[in-house]
This record gives structure tokens, C-alpha cells and sequence, in this order.
């Protein structure tokens, strides 16, 4: 495997930023982080978690600081940053982790369909954020031969290259580590890769034997894959900080960890899972029931420990589904969820209820108001009284250039978290 150039200068810049994120590894507060966050993700934490997710707005934060001249130099050092930016700028409960790491190569294509994206570009030519999706499919029974069998392939063959090169950059510096996150599947969004939202929706209604036979592929094809991905070894502990989806982390000491893996394959059986179905929030629950949720939950019985939920309210879907599944560990409570009523629904359980705070409080505007936020988080504290709570702020793609109103937002969660929690 052909490895980039990178000059001496890039090196030095890169060997630096290593040497920051192994500092503030090391530091008692990150150790702190790292036991609440295991005792959090096995259902006997002492407070909620806070997690700030930085990439929809990395652009405003770690972009400028980038130093290195080429890109593949400039990937890394976004990396780096990435790996202890929270802890630095934000003060959250997001770990630096102790390690740099590196993933194995997969691919899973659904039906055997390449996506088709178009992107929009901003003022200066760049691709920017908007983006649309090439429809495949526009008639579901016209076009269902287009649905071939589903691709899929994993490989670590270049793995020990990528490692080998990492380390010789700074790997006496910082240990360079492979790593596995969390086995996530998205089926309805895989749907609206290939087909319009509107496409979907006929779909149910004008041919619903074939759009269940569809629903069925995807579930037995996501199997097929995982069952590659065992019979490859490519299912690896997700015990650490390992990637859980919805800005979140694996940490717990429930599963399967290294040494276990040392002495046996694991299987899907032993790690964590994500799934979400944001895209059917148009539907009713009794069709979501009906057509959407029999694929999730064959997904889902693969999963040791299941993390559920982005955007999409969970309420509607909560009794006849979501609550049937017995490995669920962490539901998404978006801005669009029935806080009261979930909260009554996971009071005392060992699923934690993984808030998502409106991101206008931080996103808009260039002031903080601090006391319509501090109600926002009030609510959810009361909401969620007797549950176990994590609180993860996404979907913020501008903080107007403002680090500290960032840190403060923080702050202010963590105010009221721990004054609430402090009196239970």
C-alpha cells in the first residue's frame, strides 16, 4: 500500500498535536470521565453524562487551527484534533482517548446500488452542506429488478500498513490502535439513497406485499454481512471508546473485552448495535408496526447491546415496538419526543434515557439565552427523574465563531444536572 509523503515540517506539527492528545489522556480529570462513563453505560452511574458533538461544526473550531500543507498530512491532524478538542475547548464528558485509532475497510451496498449524491456549493465554490439524492427507484414494482443482491465486503488486509505508517509519524509519542465501533444500521435511510421520501411513501400504500419482501432482503442481507464479518474475525470488542452512534460511546463491562477475544471469535452477539428509522416519522405507528419494524427487530437480535434512535420521536412507537426489544440499553430523546411520557417509560429501567437538547439555544443567533436554556435543560431534568440520563447536543452547525459561548452551554448543563442530582 502506497503511504503519502509527509514533509518535516508536517511531521513536527502532527508529532505535536500527538503529544497534546496523550497529555490530556493522561490527565486525573479524563481518567475521572472514563469510570463515570462505564458506570453510566452499565446502569449505576452517579450523573448524567455531557457530551457536546463537535463535526457538524469542526469547520468553525479545528479548521482554522490546521497547519499541515497537504491533505493527507491535514486528515490526520483534523484527527488528532478531533480526538481532544472537547476536553480542551468545551470542558464535557467526552473522553480523549489515550490511542489513535484505525478502522477496518467494509462496505455494504445496498441491493448492489451505488449512491448518487448531488451537492450544493457555497459562495466561493465549495461543496457545502446541502446535498440531494439521486432517486433510483421511482416506481417500486417497475423498478424492483433493479434491486440485485446486496454487496457487501470487509478486509484488514491494509490495516497493519496504515498502522505501520501512523506509528512511524508519532506512534512513540501515541500509540496507534486498530478498533471496531459499534455495528450500525440504517435501513429506511439506506431506502432514501435510492429513492425519493415520497417514492417510500407510495410505496407502503400502492404495493405493500413488495415493499415487506423489500424490508425482508435488507434484514437478511444484514445478516448474510454480519455473518461475514464473524467468519472473517472482524467482530472486535466494542468495550472502550469505541463509536456508538448519536454521540455516544461503548464503554462498558458487560461485553466481551479483549481478553475474552483472545481466547474465542467473537460474534455480533458480543458488541453494541445502533439502529434508527428517522425517515419513517410521516407514517403511522401501527404501519411503522407493520412494515418497518419486523426488519429492525430481526436486525436487531443480533446485537449484544442495542443503542436506538436519532431525530425521530420514539414515543409513538415506544409500547408496540421499541419496548419489545430486550437488548435496548439507549434511546434517543429527541427535541421532537414526548420527554414526559418516555420518562415515565424508562423510570427505573436500565435504559438510559439519551437526550437531545433543541440546537437553536447554541446554534442560532450569536448570543447564548441563558435562562430559556437553562428552562430547556429544567425540563428534561424533571422529564427524566429516576432515569438514568445522558445528554448529547447535535445537529449545531454554527456556534458563530464562539468557543466560549460553547463552554458555556456546557457549563450550564452541567449546572443544572448536577443540582438536580445532588438533591436525589
Amino acid at each position: 500500500m502506497n503511504q503519502p509523503e509527509i514533509s518535516k515540517q508536517d511531521r513536527e506539527i502532527l508529532r505535536d498535536l500527538a503529544r497534546r492528545q496523550a497529555g490530556l489522556a493522561a490527565s486525573d480529570v479524563n481518567r475521572e470521565r472514563i469510570a463515570l462513563w462505564y458506570d453510566h453505560n452499565d446502569g449505576h452511574g452517579s450523573r448524567p453524562m455531557i457530551h457536546l458533538e463537535l463535526g457538524t461544526f469542526a469547520h468553525e473550531v479545528i479548521s482554522p487551527l490546521l497547519r499541515c500543507s497537504t491533505h493527507a498530512a491535514r486528515q490526520i491532524e483534523m484527527n488528532l484534533y478531533n480526538n481532544f478538542a472537547n476536553q480542551e475547548f468545551f470542558d464535557d464528558d467526552r473522553v480523549t482517548p489515550d490511542y489513535y485509532p484505525v478502522c477496518y475497510d467494509s462496505d455494504f451496498r445496498l441491493f448492489n446500488l451505488d449512491v448518487k449524491v448531488e451537492h450544493t456549493s457555497d459562495a466561493d465554490g465549495n461543496t457545502s452542506l446541502g446535498h440531494h439524492f439521486v432517486s433510483q427507484i421511482t416506481d417500486l414494482e417497475e423498478d424492483y429488478p433493479k434491486l440485485q443482491a446486496t454487496r457487501y465486503e470487509a478486509s484488514a488486509g491494509t490495516l497493519a500498513d496504515k498502522i505501520a505508517f501512523l506509528t512511524d509519524l508519532f506512534g512513540d509519542i501515541l500509540p496507534v490502535r486498530p478498533e471496531m465501533g459499534c455495528l450500525y444500521c440504517v435501513p429506511t435511510q439506506y431506502l432514501l439513497h435510492i429513492m425519493s421520501m415520497e417514492t417510500m411513501m407510495y410505496s407502503l400504500y400502492d404495493y405493500p406485499d413488495l415493499f415487506r419482501k423489500m424490508m425482508n432482503r435488507i434484514a437478511e442481507d444484514t445478516n448474510a454481512y454480519y455473518r461475514m464479518l464473524e467468519k472473517k474475525g472482524l467482530i472486535w470488542p466494542t468495550v472502550g471508546h469505541n463509536p456508538l452512534g448519536q454521540g455516544s460511546w461503548c464503554y462498558t463491562r458487560e461485553l466481551p473485552g479483549e481478553e475474552e477475544a483472545k481466547k474465542r471469535p467473537l460474534t455480533t452477539r458480543d458488541v453494541w448495535g445502533f439502529l434508527d428509522s428517522q425517515e419513517t416519522v410521516g407514517i403511522s405507528p401501527e404501519m411503522y408496526e407493520e412494515f418497518i419494524f419486523p426488519c429492525y427487530r430481526e436486525i436487531a437480535q443480533n446485537y449484544g447491546r442495542l443503542s436506538y434512535g436519532c431525530c425521530e420521536p420514539v414515543h409513538p412507537i415506544w409500547k408496540n415496538c421499541l419496548s419489545k426489544l430486550p437488548n435496548l440499553r439507549k434511546l434517543s430523546i429527541s427535541p421532537w419526543c414526548d420527554e414526559a411520557y418516555m420518562g415515565e417509560q424508562l423510570r427505573g429501567t436500565n435504559i438510559i434515557y439519551h437526550r437531545k437538547p433543541s440546537p437553536n439555544f447554541l446554534g442560532v443567533g450569536a448570543t447564548l439565552d441563558e435562562d430559556a436554556f437553562r428552562d430547556h435543560i429544567r425540563a428534561t431534568v424533571r422529564a427524566a427523574k429516576g432515569c438514568k440520563l445522558e445528554i448529547t447536543q447535535r445537529d449545531v452547525y454554527t456556534i458563530n465563531h464562539d468557543i466560549s459561548k460553547a463552554r458555556r452551554f456546557v457549563q450550564i448543563i452541567r449546572e443544572e444536572t448536577e443540582d438536580a442530582y445532588s438533591l436525589t
